[in-house]
């Protein structure tokens, strides 16, 4: 897998200058658009479109202090669609405009490219299963959050504390199967996981019954789930977790995700301090 992976890197080089297809770079990977932009993201740190558009600039950077070419020839090389455009995306990155820069010979920043390999530790071991779930519904209190990927998130905890104990235990009633009791469900998430983008986020319950008409729901097609369990301290082992899953484990195992809700089972230490956390992701195999 990661020798793909970085043969998709390779393809981002030779066309910084061109228009970057993600299908392209998946056909690459040999794995779908969604799992490599989850890939990309969990492996790099950064989201693959602003990966790339910081080797662009890195490029464009050089360029513009070479002085061979003009500044516009530059910002239309590299897909900016006027010299405007160009100077407030290369000003963000290098802290300095291109004009400037060339006047100058300013320091510009450096987005080195990048090459994924795997370290083998041997210390830890992931403990997993794999389930197969027929079509089922969420049930509970929905909410629009933003991604938070380190600490507590302040929106999700207003929500939940705006939920009445009256309304939980009717929810918590519903839940009739695996994973049991409620839980933590996130889905619509942007494939970059950036901080600040947006998911919706439910705390709710796995259900096959009817779900009554003043609580939020979401229908989950039949599918294949990757069950992962941990227990550290809270909330940064279970954040950890969603990391070591996309890191660690999908590059040694036959399967990709596949778009779907992610369910969170925790629960807590009576301080609160420490948690044990079954985390459902949504998977595919792969073809061998």
């Amino acid at each position: 897998m990661l020798e793909r992976l970085n043969q998709a890197m390779e393809h981002i080089e030779r066309h910084l200058d061109q228009q970057i297809e993600v299908a392209e770079l998946a056909r690459t990977a040999m794995t779908s658009e969604y799992h490599f932009r989850r890939m990309f993201s969990a492996l790099a740190g950064i989201p693959l479109s602003e990966y790339v558009r910081r080797r662009r600039l890195t490029v464009a950077g050089a360029e513009v202090l070479a002085g061979e070419r003009t500044l516009l020839d530059i910002a239309v090389r590299y897909g900016y669609g006027s010299g405007e455009a160009f100077a407030r995306a290369f000003r963000a990155v290098h802290g300095v405009g291109p004009g400037e820069a060339r006047r100058t010979g300013a320091a510009l920043r450096s987005q080195p490219r990048m090459a994924f390999r795997l370290i083998v530790e041997g210390s830890s071991s992931m403990q997993y299963r794999v389930v197969e779930k027929q079509e089922f519904r969420v049930a509970g209190k929905k909410a629009r959050v933003p991604v938070v990927h380190r600490g507590e998130n302040p929106a999700i905890a207003a929500m939940i504390k705006g939920i009445g104990q009256e309304t939980l235990r009717r929810i918590e009633a519903l839940s009739d199967q695996q994973p049991e009791g409620i839980l933590s469900v996130c889905d619509d998430l942007d494939p970059s996981r950036a901080e600040g983008t947006e998911l919706d986020y439910y705390h709710a319950v796995v259900t096959g019954a009817q779900v009554p008409d003043d609580l939020d729901s979401l229908t989950v097609v039949a599918g294949t789930w990757a069950v992962f369990e941990n227990t550290g301290p809270y909330p940064e082992a279970l954040q950890e977790l969603w990391r070591d899953v996309f890191t660690q484990w999908f590059p040694s195992n036959p399967y990709r995700s596949r778009p779907g809700p992610e369910i969170l089972r925790t629960r807590t230490a009576p301080d609160g301090s420490a948690a044990t956390a079954e985390l459902w992701i949504p998977v595919e195999r792969t073809a061998a």
